[in-house]
């Protein structure tokens, strides 16, 4: 069976009427129609048809960015069709993957993509080296400078306050303070001389 899919996006005034026209012309018996971003892949006509999909049956689009406005999202989406025994076909891109070169044009998309994520890693990789080198450290700052910590600390220790007081008066949640607390302790235990 031939399955159409025609989207548009919400953000714009169009219809799905020209897109219907053309899938009807080209032999689709059922068309799944929407009206979402192609960036989202929570559109429930896309899982409808998904769910619909038979061994043999052919899901035909007008245009690939009808199906997908990323790369990576449809080549995930194709991958599922060929995994449920389904073919493929962009009407505007002459692909179809049920013909040999149909299904080379897509092995060709995806090695596109496969080198775009390892040129995205190696880029990635290189800034958080480079950041590194410059003293510069990823994730989130610390609530907390080293004085207030050695405070903290040093508070807890003495009885002064409780892990809970502390917590409040720095505005840290108590396991912050928990965790100052064990940290210290094992360093303390670290530096402890033990008789032989």
């Amino acid at each position: 069976m031939r399955l159409g899919y025609a989207r548009v996006s919400k953000s714009q005034d169009q219809d799905t009427a020209a897109q219907v026209a053309a899938l009807r012309d080209a032999g689709v018996e059922r068309i799944f129609e929407e009206q979402a971003s192609g960036g989202r892949w929570d559109r429930p006509e896309l899982h409808r048809l998904l769910d619909h999909l038979r061994p043999g049956d052919v899901v035909v689009v007008w245009k690939l960015d009808r199906l997908s406005r990323s790369l990576m999202d449809l080549l995930r989406i194709i991958e599922k069709l060929e995994a449920k025994g389904a073919g493929f076909q962009s009407l505007t891109e002459a692909i179809d993957t049920t013909t040999p070169t149909g299904r080379m044009m897509m092995q060709m998309v995806g090695s596109f993509a496969e080198f775009e994520r390892e040129m995205i890693r190696q880029r990635t990789y290189a800034g958080l080296k480079r950041a590194r080198r410059e003293g510069r450290v990823g994730g989130r700052r610390p609530k907390l400078s080293a004085r207030q910590r050695r405070e903290v600390v040093e508070m807890v220790s003495s009885g002064r306050k409780t892990a809970a007081e502390a917590a409040r008066l720095f505005g840290v949640h108590p396991a912050t303070v928990s965790r100052l607390l064990r940290a210290d302790r094992d360093l303390t235990d670290g530096f402890r001389i033990h008789p032989d």
